[in-house]
């Protein structure tokens, strides 16, 4: 498997020595997506059709035998849904009539109103880094439910766009950073990404990191909508980077282009 990869073109090879001087990143022509469906067809294709050196036989048809011994059906999540959350990263939050605060992030739902914490009390809370346009409370009887952001008007937005908003926002002295500043950062973000795209090889992986992310939130979110609660809609989802910004000249903050 290691071996077909490094027969991409931009493959970084698996030591230095190895590398040489070999330009890499002058080499490298496939985006996330495409490198991860040329990875799946790999997996599906040649290396579970193979002999395994280890098996002695192709691991399709280790995988045949195994399932013909089974005197049991398969077992298969019960909720796949629930499945999922239990692969989300997790946090603890207090509810409180302002709704849940994540990542200097308010969210709301009027279901909330049910669920308030006690003074000190705090509930698990779900999120998913490719789209933190909702959470998903933990309750305790073992259900989740959906939160949005409060403000519907709000983009999704990655987790890792809104740690880098954060630090450029605390570079240039903005000690009290709050949600419409990370916002307003993002956002500034996405047009300076855009607009570089076209010149470095760094800005082009960010904007394709964000659009896959979110695309894959939202296909993740789509196979799996009929088993969540249904609560008021979320802010728009999209993989495009947003209209242009205000004149960079006017803004207070900016991407440092060298770590961007």
């Amino acid at each position: 498997m290691m071996g077909a990869v490094h027969l991409l073109p931009g493959t970084t090879f698996s030591n230095v020595a190895e590398r040489g001087d070999y330009q890499a990143e002058g080499k490298a022509c496939m985006t996330l997506a495409e490198i991860e469906a040329w990875l799946a067809g790999e997996i599906i294709g040649p290396y579970h059709a193979d002999i395994h050196r280890g098996l002695g036989i192709p691991p399709a048809t280790a995988w045949d035998e195994a399932v013909e011994r089974r005197t049991e059906l398969m077992r298969l999540p019960a909720d796949p849904a629930a499945f999922l959350f239990d692969f989300l990263p997790c946090e603890v939050r207090a509810v409180t009539r302002e709704g849940i605060e994540l990542f200097n992030t308010h969210y709301w739902d009027d279901a909330l109103s049910c669920h308030y914490t006690r003074p000190g009390g705090k509930l698990p809370v779900r999120w998913d880094p490719r789209d933190l346009s909702r959470i998903w409370l933990e309750l305790p009887d073992g259900d989740h439910l959906e939160v949005p952001y409060r403000d519907l008007r709000r983009p999704a937005i990655t987790r890792w766009e809104q740690l880098e908003a954060q630090r450029t926002l605390r570079e240039r002295g903005r000690g009290a950073v709050n949600e419409q500043l990370i916002f307003d950062a993002v956002e500034t973000q996405r047009f300076i990404v855009a607009e570089a795209a076209r010149k470095t090889k760094a800005a082009r992986l960010a904007m394709q990191r964000t659009a896959t992310a979110l695309a894959d939130a939202q296909r993740v979110r789509a196979a799996k909508h009929s088993d969540l609660p249904k609560r008021a809609q979320p802010a728009p989802v999209s993989g495009q980077c947003p209209p242009p910004a205000p004149p960079l000249g006017d803004l207070p903050f900016l991407v440092d282009e060298k770590r961007g």
